[in-house]
């Protein structure tokens, strides 16, 4: 593969992870409240329907980012399989759309977790932690994902606990079957918060053994998702029931208040603010890659000097990182930087051919081919990545 390579530092444990960050965010928090306005007790129809699309969906992800263990997901999909113009055309809605999609994830976040008046500031101020936790590195992005999904999942847990003791009556099965149309808008809202099983597509190049792993974790993270999701659904229909649910605007903060566990409010807020923030977190962990996945396939719109690949930080005496890249719009090519330990890379390798020092042998030209539009986004070897780069993209 052509350009700079990104470090399979993923495992299995790490991409679901990943995907759960990305499935349980604000929407298991906000959701279900316009589902029971749409179908009221239906929506447990709805989210079976969802369900079995967004399978569907997922399943097939999972073939293609196996097929194709690279950076860029849909970018990297549309290029192999219909070639560059589709890729192009499937790269730039995933970036512009998921920009949005931080927008709000941000904005969500500071709405629980931010003083009135501050929601603005608290959001900017979260999307540069964010940010900065990316520029980490994949393995730090992972990490701090998994501390999010546990403080979210403890704080289901909680309205789970709340709503077992009210212990309310499920509904009716006749009440279910409401207007088909009504439950066809709440499959269409529950879908979206299935959507983050694509994520770990995104982050293919960086997952070790991609081909078993990627659809594992696919597969493992969305039955994890529509687990939380089922729990949830009963919990607040058999404790407010479908009108309350409907007119609420907050309803796992009301499930707790209902049945007289308002001490626990504060742990549904700062359950949904994390949730929004492993949300923001694996957002821009993908619009990061495709960025970089666009970058290095030449695209001349998004190539810009100082796209590049960041070292690694050394840490308890591990070999830095050493691969970095620079895009010249102009030659629309990628430029390989010196590397920090020479000859970890072949156009250092060949500056020390001949006799005498580095560099005294024949030099080598610095600038590599530009990559093919096809064979420059699917690697021949799935596990050849450089040990030491971390992805990110500028």
């Amino acid at each position: 593969m052509s350009g700079p390579s990104l470090a399979r530092r993923l495992g299995l444990g790490d991409a679901v992870a990943i995907g759960l960050g990305s499935m349980i965010g604000a929407g298991v928090f906000s959701a279900f409240a316009p589902a029971a306005q749409a179908a009221g007790a239906g929506l447990l129809l709805g989210l079976v329907i969802a369900a079995a699309v967004a399978f569907a969906n997922a399943t097939s992800t999972a073939q293609l980012a196996a097929a194709h263990p690279v950076a860029g997901g849909v970018y990297a999909y549309g290029s192999a399989e219909l070639g560059p113009r589709w890729g192009f055309a499937a790269g730039w809605a995933f970036v512009v759309g998921k920009i949005a999609s931080c927008a709000a994830m941000a904005l969500t976040f500071a709405a629980y977790a931010a003083p009135a008046g501050w929601e603005r500031v608290v959001a900017i101020a979260a999307v540069v932690l964010v940010v900065a936790v990316n520029l980490g590195g994949v393995t730090r992005t992972a990490r701090v994902t998994k501390v999010i999904v546990v403080i979210v999942l403890l704080s289901l847990a909680v309205v789970t606990a709340a709503g077992g003791v009210a212990g309310g009556a499920l509904p009716a099965i006749g009440d279910l079957w409401g207007e088909p149309y009504g439950i066809l808008q709440s499959a269409g809202i529950l879908f979206f918060a299935f959507a983050g099983y694509a994520r770990i597509a995104t982050l293919g190049e960086e997952v070790r053994d991609p081909a078993r792993t990627i659809p594992r974790a696919i597969v493992g993270a969305f039955l994890g998702a529509l687990t939380v999701y089922g729990v949830i659904a009963v919990v607040t229909l058999t404790t407010l029931g479908a009108d309350a649910l409907a007119a609420s605007t907050a309803p796992l903060d009301e499930v707790v208040r209902a049945t007289g566990w308002d001490a626990a409010s504060p742990v549904v807020r700062i359950g949904a603010a994390a949730a929004s923030l492993g949300a923001l977190l694996a957002l821009i962990a993908g619009i990061g890659r495709t960025g970089f996945a666009m970058a290095r396939g030449g695209d001349r719109l998004l190539v810009v000097r100082g796209a590049r690949v960041l070292p690694d930080r050394p840490r308890r005496g591990a070999p830095s990182g050493c691969a970095g890249a620079a895009v010249s719009p102009r030659a629309g090519r990628v430029r390989h930087a010196r590397l920090r330990r020479a000859g970890r890379h072949p156009a250092v390798a060949g500056r020390r051919g001949g006799r005498g020092r580095a560099g005294s042998g024949p030099r080598r030209p610095r600038t590599a081919p530009a990559p093919d539009q096809l064979s420059g986004l699917v690697s021949s070897d799935p596990t050849g990545a450089p040990a030491d780069t971390v992805a990110n993209a500028v």
